[in-house]
């Protein structure tokens, strides 16, 4: 089921232009190793949302919403052609909560998932052993996405911080999120909203087959961005391999 979605997608991003985007995930699937942050912020502890530069609402996604930005028409970038694929994907399969930050003249711009452990199935079904399953009392953010226009303006940092303060209403104390090691204005967008690094997950390809190792890290391990060679962190533990 996976791999036909995937191809679907493929097939979408080539029809919309970006044909040396599949050649490159093709060509990373022959080998590869891609490496992310796993961050975690515990609910049950007061923050305050950091502001952003625009007066923002931000909401669960109303029934019949639209958000015109997931058109693959509307990115020129491929890399955020396949982003909108993932939303898209998300919202078609109806599990955990869609939420969405809008202007003051009701433009949405940005959108982000909300999953809880009951999603778990789901998860699974869309993304295999990708992220860890969820146990009591945590939740997953997954699927941000700002479009081309209203990024740099603090929207990200602002509604992911409001987003996981909603946790505790579906019984979750922990929220986690997953950001590639290399995307440093999402890391940094994460940790302006509260959270803070606690897992590796690699992404192991060989050949067209997948390899995910996840390892814990040590309490008060800081961002790439943060470190020095003296705060380095010490060896990471082996926490699930598949």
């Amino acid at each position: 089921m996976r791999l036909a979605r995937s191809a679907a997608d493929a097939i979408r991003l080539v029809r919309g232009g970006h044909v040396k985007r599949v050649a490159r995930s093709l060509r990373s699937r022959l080998g590869s190793e891609t490496l992310s942050l796993g961050l975690m912020r515990d609910v049950s502890i007061p923050f305050a949302a950091p502001a952003a530069k625009m007066r923002l609402e931000v909401r669960p996604r109303r029934p019949g919403e639209l958000l015109d930005f997931l058109s693959l028409n509307a990115h020129a970038q491929a890399g955020d052609a396949a982003f909108a694929l993932v939303e898209r994907r998300l919202l078609d399969a109806g599990i955990g909560t869609c939420w969405v930050a809008l202007t003051a003249d009701g433009a949405p711009c940005y959108m982000q998932f909300l999953l809880t452990q009951r999603d778990n199935a789901g998860i699974r079904a869309l993304w295999g052993d990708f992220f860890p399953p969820l146990g009591p009392g945590e939740a997953l953010l997954e699927g941000a996405f700002t479009p081309e226009a209203y990024r740099g303006q603090g929207i990200m940092a602002h509604a992911m911080a409001r987003i996981a303060e909603s946790a505790p209403a579906s019984g979750s104390r922990s929220v986690m999120t997953f950001v590639a090691a290399d995307n440093v204005a999402s890391l940094k967008g994460c940790k302006k909203a509260g959270f803070a690094p606690f897992l590796r997950r690699t992404e192991h390809w060989r050949w067209g087959h997948r390899r995910i190792a996840f390892e814990r890290l040590p309490p008060g391990t800081p961002y790439p961005f943060d470190e020095t060679p003296s705060k380095a962190p010490d060896a990471v533990s082996p926490l699930v391999k598949a």
